[in-house]
């Protein structure tokens, strides 16, 4: 089975399209990273600002999600992870061959504009525009090479599934 990586800036509607992507398998699994970042309950380092423990809260996590995700994939379940990776944070936790790695990468309106409606969230989502700002300027300097690149500005999220599908098969 497959494991996909889908990253992306805040707002590029990664949860939504992992959740999606798991649902078109007869067994799958959405793995969400801020979930896994939750599990914290004392000392948490949140990214609003970002220190050494929080690049180790999120390395963890990702450790952890790359684990899981092996696991699930050996048992016979599709597997999506979202979160924002770059290429090294993938390349440093996720070795499995099965991976596909996915850029969710709308627009920086469109981001910006679907992070102002999210109700998914636990927190107030307002509050981290200048981080999704940041994120999504940092996700630019990346280099993609090996990943699949999709413009989902103007996709419906059945549109990007497909689109994912079709790019990674």
């Amino acid at each position: 089975m497959s494991i996909y990586l889908l990253s992306g800036p805040p707002g590029a509607g990664k949860s939504t399209v992992a959740t999606a992507l798991a649902q078109r398998s007869a067994f799958g699994i959405h793995i969400p990273m801020d979930d896994l970042r939750e599990w914290v309950v004392a000392g948490a380092a949140h990214p609003e600002n970002w220190t050494d423990e929080t690049t180790r809260q999120f390395g963890l996590a990702r450790t952890v999600a790359a684990h899981a995700a092996t696991l699930y994939a050996d048992a016979g379940f599709t597997v999506a992870v979202a979160d924002v990776f770059g290429p090294d944070d993938v390349t440093a936790h996720f070795t499995d061959p099965r991976c596909r790695r996915v850029l969710l990468l709308p627009s920086l309106e469109m981001a910006l504009e679907r992070n102002a409606t999210r109700t998914n969230k636990s927190f107030d989502t307002a509050g981290i525009e200048d981080l999704l700002r940041h994120a999504y300027a940092w996700l630019l300097q990346q280099d993609w090479s090996g990943w699949t690149v999709i413009d989902s500005t103007h996709l419906t999220l059945d549109e990007t599934v497909a689109a994912i599908l079709e790019k990674t098969s």
